[in-house]
């Protein structure tokens, strides 16, 4: 009668035991860091620019270093990071384009972003254009049209770039 509850006991033991003594190759092991290793650099936005062209219009946000995540979005209206405040552009339809990780200042808070805050442009799609954010790791753009937009978002290299071209309608479409 004794005997099941002291075989149980010591198997239990031996497993515990064996347990406790395994190891983990240095290999399997995650890498440690130290307070001295340097954080990756943020992406830093330093200008916007727009043009027109035969068949589109398009815009591009120049960048100073890697190639941050972006996201091109259609949105019901533009609003100012942080406050919630609405853009003041005319238009109909809104892109938000929102950039991370990134920043438009520096390490010291000095804006390095030499682009428009708030621009009306008078292209026959691309109606305007502000920066709507720069705050805690994402930068925010906004842009208006007057008919919905038909959009294509391509990353180009040397120097850093993210551009965003918007499909004019054909002429005589009335659109």
């Amino acid at each position: 009668m004794y005997r099941r509850p002291r075989l149980a006991a010591v198997a239990a033991g031996v497993l515990l035991t064996a347990g406790v003594g395994s190891t983990v190759p240095a290999s399997a092991a995650p890498p440690r860091t130290t307070a001295t290793e340097a954080a990756p650099a943020t992406t830093l936005v330093t200008n916007a620019r727009w043009g027109g062209h035969g068949s589109f219009d398009r815009f591009v946000i120049d960048l100073r270093g890697a190639q941050p995540h972006a996201s091109v979005r259609p949105v019901k209206a533009l609003r100012y990071d942080g406050t919630g405040h609405k853009v003041p552009l005319a238009g109909k339809h809104f892109l938000e384009v929102r950039l991370s990780p990134a920043a438009a200042h520096d390490d010291a808070g000095r804006s390095v972003y030499r682009g428009p805050k708030l621009l009306k442009i008078h292209l026959p799609t691309l109606k305007g254009l502000a920066m709507t954010g720069d705050f805690e790791g994402y930068v925010t753009f906004g842009a208006a049209f007057d008919s919905k937009p038909v959009y294509k978002t391509t990353r180009l290299h040397a120097p850093e770039r993210i551009v965003i071209d918007v499909r004019r309608a054909p002429a005589g479409c009335g659109a």
